[in-house]
């Protein structure tokens, strides 16, 4: 199976390339906004879905900085791997024209495109810290299903289950 990037809403599609020759034209049509659009298969245009195994790789390396965000597969998004920076990560879902640190590719319209800030700092004995807070949203942020209010500044353990949306996610801490 490869995936395709809708050009206007920049949702993927997902197709059989078995079905398909190198070098030919097809022309999709997106489920989310309707756009028509073509291409040449090739390889430049298509993504291959990331195996389970890149994506163990991937978190591995990413837990030795400041950790990172593994979002849950569900029928709006594909399981993800978000690396967390110093500072405020701004959590939220990816959309043309939004520039957020941890974008969240995902068709869940109940996310906000700025929906919820993990800040990641170091304490006086160079630990981590990682702490939630609502961006503010509109349909609010969950810590293990308690809803955050507007002043919640929540302190994160490893392997806290954030629900922004229909989406979850899971805290791994750094190193």
């Amino acid at each position: 199976m490869k995936r395709i990037l809708c050009p206007k809403c920049e949702n993927y599609l997902s197709f059989d390339e078995t079905h398909y020759t190198e070098g030919q034209s097809l022309v999709f049509v997106c489920e989310h906004c309707g756009k028509q659009f073509s291409i040449r298969l090739g390889k430049s245009k298509v993504k291959s879905l990331r195996k389970e195994e890149d994506l163990e790789k991937e978190a591995e390396s990413l837990k030795e900085e400041f950790g990172y965000i593994s979002v849950i597969e569900n029928v709006f998004g594909y399981k993800q791997i978000l690396p967390l920076s110093e500072g405020d990560n701004v959590i939220g879902r990816r959309c043309v024209g939004t520039s957020i640190s941890t974008p969240i590719e995902s068709g869940d319209m109940s996310m906000d495109r700025r929906h919820c800030i993990i800040n990641v700092k170091r304490n006086k004995q160079g630990d981590l810290i990682y702490t939630l807070r609502d961006a503010p949203s509109l349909t609010g942020t969950f810590l293990s299903n308690h809803l955050l209010t507007d002043k919640d500044r929540i302190r994160l353990e490893d392997g806290a289950v954030v629900t922004i949306g229909a989406t979850t996610f899971l805290l791994h801490i750094g190193e």
